[in-house]
C-alpha cells in the first residue's frame, strides 16, 4: 500500500499535495473505439441521424469532460487546459469509429486522465447518439497511448 500515492499512511484517501512540483508543459494522448456494424457506421459518416450529427456532438462531448474530469473522478486535481483536441474517424477495419483525445497543460500535474475522460465520454456520447440504430454497439481498447512532461518522463505505449 506504501506505493499508492492517494492513500496515506493512515489508510485514507487523500489528493496529493503537489505544490512542490515544478510547473511544466503536460500532454496526454488517449484514444478509444466504437465498434458496430457497417449500416450504423454509415448513419454516423453520413452525419446526420434523427438525433443530429453524431461525430460533431461527439467530439464536443469530449472536449467538455476533458474540462470536468476533476467533477467526475474522485482526488483528480483541477486544471487550466490549453488545448483539448477528440477526433473521431472510421477505424482502418471499416468496423467502427476511432476516437482520439489529446490534452494539454502546463502544470504541476498531468493530463492522462483528462485524455482518458475526453476519450470515455466521447464513446458514450456516440453509443447514445446511435443506440436507436444499433444497441449492439460495443465500447472498447480506452488507452492511454502517450504522455509527456513532468517528473516520471515520456510514455508511449508500445505499437503505438
Amino acid at each position: 500500500m506504501s506505493d499508492l500515492t492517494h492513500i496515506g499512511p493512515d489508510g485514507r484517501a487523500r489528493m496529493v499535495d503537489v505544490g512542490a512540483k515544478d510547473v511544466t508543459e503536460r500532454v496526454a494522448v488517449a484514444h478509444g473505439r466504437v465498434r458496430m456494424d457497417a449500416e450504423t457506421l454509415k448513419a454516423a459518416t453520413g452525419r446526420d441521424t434523427k438525433k443530429g450529427d453524431p461525430i460533431s456532438i461527439a467530439e464536443l462531448a469530449g472536449i467538455m469532460a476533458a474540462k470536468r474530469t476533476s467533477d467526475l473522478i474522485p482526488l483528480c486535481h483541477p486544471l487550466p487546459l490549453s488545448s483539448v483536441k477528440v477526433e473521431i474517424e472510421p477505424n482502418d477495419a471499416g468496423t467502427g469509429l476511432r476516437v482520439t483525445a489529446r490534452v494539454k497543460t502546463s502544470g504541476r500535474t498531468g493530463v492522462e486522465m483528462e485524455a482518458l475522460t475526453a476519450v470515455s465520454a466521447a464513446c458514450l456520447t456516440l453509443y447514445d447518439m446511435l443506440k436507436a440504430i444499433d444497441k449492439s454497439m460495443t465500447i472498447e481498447g480506452i488507452e492511454l497511448l502517450e504522455k509527456t512532461g513532468g517528473k516520471s518522463g515520456d510514455y508511449r505505449k508500445a505499437g503505438s
